[in-house]
């Protein structure tokens, strides 16, 4: 144990072994592991609570639109590959890209069943989200992209709450894949070619879907989420500390401010708790003015002072409820029923609020209203 090996010992001993001996299960190749990229456990954090953040704000939009409760649970943050999306789908699936076009340079993915894309988008057209023999057609694509757009858009929106600065996305395009056909991932997305960051949640509407969504990032964009995250996390600490901490001339007026040691045992101290006697304070109970509040009542307002400002005058005929698909179908010639029966009386209203009722007259040609009730 005294005398340790030189390098040319070390290097005869390992030539001298006998390439038999050697199990095919040790090759140096086997022992190098796979170059992954990999991410933090806690940029995964950060990864998580932004998207928790964000989704939370998604879900009350799709609220909305939907009309069903909506839920989104806690996400799941990891690092996988594209086949581990399609054990996960199975038979098919819709992807809908989303491109970060200000304050964000990147594209993110979100990855829907096809029959959550069939009962979301059959909600927004009126229906019961019990449509799911139809087959997925354009409708329904360009329906959920604008869901999305609305859902991340309002995400979007939080996200520059939290980095402090605007963050705007593109429309989104929708692409339904179905396992069955051989593609390339790259069709969908480049980086789906290796790894990248999924973010799963457990979607739940109504009574009508319990299901996962996810949410894909390329690396290097998700490294980006969490720079700016960390980023505006600091400059909030900085800020906050500059708040409570005192200026260098306020503590040095501080200081000026405080007595003398010397001074202090000048003074006249009794009893052990050190209350200074130099003199006699009188307490009084504070006295204050009573008001008449009916002088401020008597008061006459000047209402001459908001005489000229404009206000919107509104007649109302009637209104009604349409589905998306009921709107797509009107042509010229299409007859409208409203909630009004013939020959009641219309509503007037002032910037949004009812103030009176009337009815429709002709003058010179033109329609008018005469006003046959107010309302207090």
């Amino acid at each position: 144990m005294d005398e340790m090996l030189t390098q040319e010992e070390i290097n005869a001993l390992l030539k001298g072994i006998d390439e038999d001996d050697v199990d095919i299960n040790d090759n140096v190749v086997d022992t190098i592991e796979e170059n992954i990229p990999t991410i933090s456990d806690a940029d995964k954090d950060v990864i998580g609570e932004v998207s928790n953040i964000s989704m939370g704000t998604a879900a009350t939009t799709l609220f909305a639109l939907v009309n069903q409760k909506v839920v989104i649970t806690t996400p799941n943050v990891s690092v996988v590959k594209w086949d581990d999306i399609r054990d996960v789908y199975e038979k098919s699936c819709v992807a809908i890209e989303i491109v970060y076009k200000e304050g964000l340079n990147g594209t993110n993915l979100l990855v829907l069943k096809e029959n959550d894309v069939k009962v979301i988008t059959n909600l927004m057209m009126g229906g019961e989200g019990d449509d799911l023999e139809t087959e997925l057609s354009d409708l329904h694509l360009s329906a959920i992209s604008e869901a999305m757009n609305q859902m991340i858009g309002s995400a979007a929106t939080s996200m520059a709450s939290m980095f402090d600065k605007k963050i705007d996305i593109a429309p989104p395009k929708s692409k339904f894949i179905d396992f069955s056909e051989s593609f390339e991932p790259s069709d969908v997305a480049e980086f789906l070619e290796g790894s990248f960051i999924c973010v799963s949640f457990r979607l739940q509407i109504g009574e009508l879907v319990d299901s996962n969504m996810m949410q894909l990032y390329p690396m290097d964009f998700a490294q980006e989420i969490t720079d700016n995250f960390i980023k505006s996390q600091k400059e909030d600490e900085e800020i906050e500390a500059e708040v409570v901490s005192p200026p260098e001339q306020t503590r040095a007026s501080q200081n000026m401010q405080q007595p003398n040691t010397n001074n202090q045992r000048n003074l006249d101290m009794s009893g052990s708790n050190g209350f200074i006697n130099n003199r006699n304070v009188e307490v009084q109970p504070a006295e204050f003015q009573n008001f008449d509040m009916g002088s401020f009542v008597q008061q006459k307002e000047n209402i001459d002072l908001i005489m000229d400002v404009p206000l919107q005058v509104t007649v109302e005929l009637g209104r009604t409820h349409r589905s998306i698909k009921e709107i797509l179908e009107f042509t010229p010639g299409s007859i409208i029923e409203l909630n009004k029966l013939a020959g009641e009386p219309i509503d007037i209203l002032v910037n949004g609020k009812i103030v009176a009722k009337g009815e429709v007259v002709v003058i010179d040609e033109n329609f008018s209203v005469r006003i046959t009730e107010i309302i207090k």
